[in-house]
């Protein structure tokens, strides 16, 4: 069992450590996964508007410098090829999409492998509210400095969205404030140090998405109801074979049929001959 440094909403340390949910924080961490996923997230976040110029886009040009040869120098077609100056650029970026998916299930295991990481770390803290009635920055930065954690990076995960934590922490660069839910990996290893609110951890792990319920079984009324309605008869569908059997017949009788009609035209023919 992992456990957590507990802090009351008015920032004083609980004598007792926060045992964290066992289903969630099992102390496995996948390194590869978070790889992945960190880099999938920063790969994201790329707009991909690079460009440089090639010939076709530069400006000027259209005649060639001077004749192929009996100049002396080197030939040349353009005066805006990429070794002129105002020249263009060879192989330069060209607008793209960097956005790179990430399955469902491996994002919410990369998720789980940092804040498990944190954990292990003692790099986690608990607490158990905020007391800020309005959003003031001077109290968010006494309540961190009681604590502590006012010179490092700062990721507080709340309870939904809490406007007043968000709102009294924006100014500050150091912190980033969130929902629990939204936090990605990413999040999560780039603060030293991540604060949870106790309402926003699973009690049971991580929330599942609802199975679809299973179909009711039918009761004996219906069952009765059923068993008294007439049968109606099948119709026989001819397989394969059947079908298969039914057109060699068909094509044996042709055949027969065109023998027989082959041996009456030639005893016509001898009858014909003989008289």
């Amino acid at each position: 069992m992992i456990e957590a440094p507990l802090y009351s909403a008015s920032g004083e340390k609980r004598r007792k450590a926060f045992a964290l949910p066992v289903e969630y924080f099992d102390g496995q961490v996948n390194h590869a996964v978070l790889h992945q996923s960190v880099r999938a997230f920063r790969n994201n976040q790329r707009q991909g508007t690079h460009q440089t110029k090639t010939r076709s886009m530069v400006s000027g040009g259209g005649a060639k410098p001077w004749k192929q040869k009996g100049t002396g120098r080197a030939r040349q077609g353009s005066i805006r090829s990429a070794q002129w100056r105002g020249g263009a650029t060879v192989f330069g970026p060209s607008p793209r999409d960097y956005t790179t998916p990430v399955p469902r299930k491996v994002r919410s295991l990369a998720r789980r492998s940092a804040l498990n990481a944190r954990a292990a770390e003692g790099a986690l803290t608990v607490v158990e509210g905020w007391d800020l009635a309005a959003p003031k920055t001077a109290d968010f930065v006494a309540l961190l400095d009681r604590w502590g954690a006012m010179n490092q990076k700062l990721l507080v995960l709340t309870h939904g969205m809490n406007r007043p934590v968000y709102l009294s922490a924006r100014n500050l660069p150091s912190i980033e404030v969130m929902p629990y839910n939204e936090a990605t990996a990413y999040h999560v290893l780039w603060a030293d140090t991540v604060v949870v609110e106790q309402a926003a951890l699973p009690e049971g792990g991580e929330e599942v998405e609802p199975t679809a319920e299973p179909k009711p079984k039918p009761t004996p009324a219906k069952k009765a109801k059923k068993a008294a309605r007439p049968k109606t008869a099948k119709r026989a569908t001819p397989t394969k074979t059947t079908k298969k059997r039914a057109g060699g017949a068909a094509t044996a009788k042709k055949k027969t049929a065109k023998k027989a009609a082959k041996k009456t035209v030639a005893k016509k023919k001898k009858k014909k001959g003989t008289s």
